[in-house]
């Protein structure tokens, strides 16, 4: 039987793919956050009438990382958790993490089941990145308005006092705006003023840098992260006129772990007689 154009030009496409795929950093970049963004899509609207049933509850985001946390092996990327112990108590408390990437959440959805119940407070817009959005806000995520600060204020301090009565942990992102070029930027206040208005610990999360990816050049090959959860800082004690000195104990602790793994992941795949610069 003579196959019909149709199939002809189907059959070429899924040739040419893998040529494509290992030829062109660009092919490939688009094509590994086409299925990441894709996947988490798909499982959205497969998970949605699950979450119907418990609406609102943080626990609803152990399911959606146990179908989400395979992305990374289908993409390239394996994540290296540190600290455990630092993470496994039943507690109220304040997550503060570095933000390179969306490919954050990934890392996320890979220890979850370590650290049970948490949240995440996210910008707004997502909510509006269906159906991603709406599952994320039946899974309980908190979205917070950039320009509203009253409103934004507001709805924290709500977060934080169902977070205190249900003992989860708020991760919060405070550098605000995402960017891999190997620094850890200037925090801003709102999780430290909520960490010390309601005395809860912070819990800072280090992600070494993303080495494998250059949104410049639209470059992303498989790679390995090591996640750092560091010991509790406590606020007990403290007031908001210690808030700046906080905010610069909690990023230097940071920055040290950071540049201290991100060396350890890039001198094991360079060794020092053929590093490069990445």
């Amino acid at each position: 039987m003579t196959a019909s154009y149709t199939e002809i030009v189907l059959a070429s496409c899924i040739l040419i793919l893998p040529f494509l795929y290992e030829s062109s950093h660009v092919f490939r970049y688009h094509l590994k956050f086409f299925l990441y963004y894709s996947i988490v899509m798909i499982n959205s609207v497969i998970l949605l009438p699950v979450f119907c049933f418990k609406p609102m509850n943080v626990r609803n985001l152990l399911l959606a990382s146990t179908f989400c946390r395979h992305i990374s092996s289908l993409i390239g990327i394996r994540w290296i958790l540190r600290g455990k112990e630092n993470l496994e108590k039943e507690q109220a408390c304040i997550i503060v993490s570095n933000h390179q990437s969306s490919l954050d959440i990934l890392g996320m959805f890979d220890i979850w089941h370590v650290m049970d119940k948490c949240t995440v407070i996210a910008k707004k817009e997502l909510f509006y990145a269906w159906p991603f959005g709406l599952a994320a806000w039946l899974c309980g995520l908190i979205f917070i308005p950039r320009v509203q600060s009253d409103t934004a204020k507001d709805l924290m301090n709500r977060a934080v006092e169902k977070v205190q009565a249900d003992k989860v942990k708020l991760w919060v992102f405070p550098e605000g705006t995402r960017r891999n070029d190997g620094k850890i930027h200037p925090f801003k206040k709102g999780a430290f003023h909520l960490a010390i208005s309601r005395q809860l610990p912070i819990i800072p999360i280090v992600y070494s840098r993303y080495y494998f990816l250059d949104k410049s050049i639209k470059r992303f090959d498989h790679g390995k992260v090591i996640i750092t959860a560091l010991p509790q800082i406590e606020t007990k004690g403290l007031t908001l006129d210690d808030m700046e000195a906080l905010m610069q104990k909690v990023r230097d602790v940071m920055c040290t772990t950071f540049h201290e793994t991100s060396k350890e992941v890039i001198d094991g795949l360079y060794p020092i007689s053929s590093q490069r610069v990445t």
